[in-house]
């Protein structure tokens, strides 16, 4: 009996440590990116995980669920235990835009997600070839008015940033203009390159290394100010445009009902992680934002961006399915 019991009081005593054992030291965390390897938002998911691996002493793996505009990858975080062993990193495509163009959408972004942080951001540039005549953005408009639906704009997909960014460009111009859609960034780019297409908006840290190259010049940049990489070249409000701020970004977040302490514990170290001197001067040399805000910060900006995409692509009838 004495031997049961304390057989019994062994089994309760790890049973209770096990239960107490901090996050994330129970198991390696699956990092989620709902995008293919190789791209901005997988390059800097794996250098978040990479961080959170060093920080915290615990295996973060980084796992790709492309598919649907990132809706595939969502929905599977948002099935997941929220016990901190399931993170999400991914753009706005998820967040913000998907939502409103997938119907069938397999998570509700603004309830089923516990926001973490807003890594980075980078305003979109307004590209074109080398070979084309227009300099200034009233040389696009000039254009886009005397070619009415004519003049093309390349994009890594319906309802993506760069999309929706000549969407709102074409809308405050009271211009048309032709969409071409890729399935990705670098096939437009490189088209773009070659002159099959004549304009795109693409991320900065995109299209850098092309535009000091001399492969594409850049017109203007959709920030609230001139890009740091890029001081010769106006913003579109400067060029006379405005209501057009417009950034691409991505962020941290995980199944909704985290523990508090997790919660905490999670967002201090990312936070920290892209505010790191070495891994910000990195990011910034490639033409991104460091952001690193608080998951209430994070919160009240998802919900403003929702609403903003939202109302431009019932405005403008923007439908992909």
């Amino acid at each position: 009996m004495q031997k049961l019991l304390a057989a019994m009081m062994l089994s309760c005593a790890a049973f209770a440590a096990a239960a107490q054992t901090p996050w994330p030291k129970e198991k390696p965390v699956q990092v989620v990116v709902p995008f293919p390897a190789g791209g901005a938002t997988d390059t800097l998911g794996r250098m978040m995980a990479e961080q959170l691996q060093r920080r915290l002493d615990q295996s973060f793996v980084v796992y790709n669920r492309p598919g649907a505009t990132g809706t595939i990858g969502g929905g599977q975080v948002a099935r997941e235990k929220p016990d901190g062993y399931t993170l999400m990193f991914s753009s706005l495509g998820t967040y913000v835009i998907a939502p409103h163009l997938i119907k069938s959408t397999p998570y509700d972004a603004l309830k089923d997600f516990d926001y973490i942080t807003v890594a980075v951001q980078t305003p979109n540039v307004l590209v074109t070839p080398p070979s084309k005549s227009a300099r200034t953005v009233q040389d696009v408009i000039a254009e886009l008015k005397a070619k009415p639906g004519q003049v093309s704009f390349a994009n890594s997909g319906y309802g993506a940033s760069d999309h929706l960014s000549a969407e709102v460009f074409l809308q405050q111009t009271h211009t048309e203009g032709m969409h071409v859609a890729y399935k990705g960034g670098a096939p437009a780019i490189n088209d773009l390159m070659g002159a099959q297409v004549d304009y795109s908006f693409q991320n900065v840290n995109s299209v850098l290394p092309y535009i000091r190259a001399g492969k594409l010049r850049a017109i203007a940049v959709t920030g609230e100010k001139r890009a740091a990489v890029l001081p010769d070249v106006p913003t579109l409000t400067e060029a006379g445009v405005p209501n057009v701020v417009i950034y691409s970004w991505q962020g941290l977040s995980a199944p909704k009902g985290l523990p508090a302490d997790v919660k905490a514990k999670l967002a201090e170290t990312a936070i920290a992680s892209f505010k790191d001197p070495e891994v910000a001067r990195k990011l910034e040399e490639q033409g991104l934002e460091i952001v690193a805000n608080t998951p209430a910060e994070f919160t009240a900006f998802q919900a403003q961006e929702f609403k903003r995409w939202k109302d431009l692509i019932e405005e403008r009838g923007i439908t992909i399915e």
